[in-house]
């Protein structure tokens, strides 16, 4: 069995409160190798149609992912105890730039100095260049979600405040405290997703994930010499929850491995860059699609 050198690491996690989320994934995954983690959450409401919210009795849809959203991390944090390993949460909004330094600062009184930095949490919302005067006939996203409004001050900055912003933030006190007492080990892990490039009705969205890769690309080159190690997960259509058995149907003849990705897939890439399998590993995207979009050249 391949040892990855993680045990008694400590992990920050963020976007980990969804039971059937990446961020949980990652969470287990991560404990199973005998890493302490300290988990980031926002629990909150989204506003969606009342009729849709009402047919939450299925376990597949926006409704029942929008539903999990709401949750505290109690259900998280019971599967990581079963693997012996200590484990806390923090609750808040990664819009608010005070939270970087309180969420490090429990993290450490709780477990002591951080190891491994995993930004998952992300902020979502449909928002188009299209005039609202011609949106009501668009045909709806492929998630089966409604193009929210045109491109505004508002979507923009609560797309980057948390995909963009919040992720380089959350990298500089990372790095700054280990340099700072001389460590020569850390891994960031950053997950984008695989439409980064650009996507139509999505587009702020999209856009500050392509800031998070850049980001990313940048820490990798100058953290390097410190022994930080950055790289990013892509992943293509994963079920953390949102995705209904009809639209999965209509993804699979685009995915050449005909299925859609479980949220275990990509915490499987991540506790690797987090291993000491990639000590010579950094600045690299890895797409975990199953060949999603390979027909397109992406």
């Amino acid at each position: 069995m391949i040892d990855t050198g993680l045990k008694g690491k400590v992990a920050i996690i963020t976007g980990a409160n969804n039971p059937y989320g990446i961020g949980a994934a990652i969470a287990r995954i991560l404990a199973s190798q005998g890493v302490n983690i300290f988990l980031h959450y926002y629990s909150h409401d989204v506003n969606f149609p009342i009729s849709e919210l009402q047919n939450s009795q299925n376990t597949t849809g926006l409704a029942f992912f929008f539903e999990q959203q709401k949750k505290n991390a109690d259900e998280v944090i019971k599967s990581i105890k079963e693997f012996g390993v200590q484990v806390d949460s923090i609750e808040g909004d990664l819009s608010k730039p005070d939270l970087v330094n309180d969420l490090f600062d429990n993290a450490e009184k709780k477990f002591g100095e951080v190891n491994i930095l995993v930004n998952n949490a992300a902020e979502y919302m449909a928002d188009t260049f299209l005039p609202e005067t011609i949106l009501k006939d668009e045909q709806t996203l492929w998630e089966g979600g409604p193009i929210k409004s045109t491109i505004s001050i508002e979507s923009h900055d609560r797309h980057f405040s948390v995909n963009s912003r919040a992720v380089s933030s959350l990298m500089a006190e990372f790095s700054r405290r280990l340099i700072m007492k001389n460590k020569n080990w850390g891994r960031i892990i950053n997950i984008s997703a695989d439409c980064a490039w650009g996507s139509p009705g999505e587009v702020s969205y999209r856009a500050s994930k392509y800031a998070l890769e850049s980001y990313s690309r940048s820490a990798a080159a100058e953290l390097g010499p410190y022994g930080i190690t950055v790289n990013i997960v892509s992943p293509g259509p994963v079920q953390s929850g949102y995705i209904s058995s009809e639209i999965e149907e209509s993804l699979i003849p685009d995915i050449p491995l005909r299925r859609i990705g479980h949220p275990e897939d990509i915490a499987d890439a991540v506790v690797f860059f987090a291993s000491e399998q990639a000590s010579w590993i950094t600045g690299q995207l890895l797409f975990v699609h199953g060949g999603h979009r390979m027909a397109l050249g992406q």
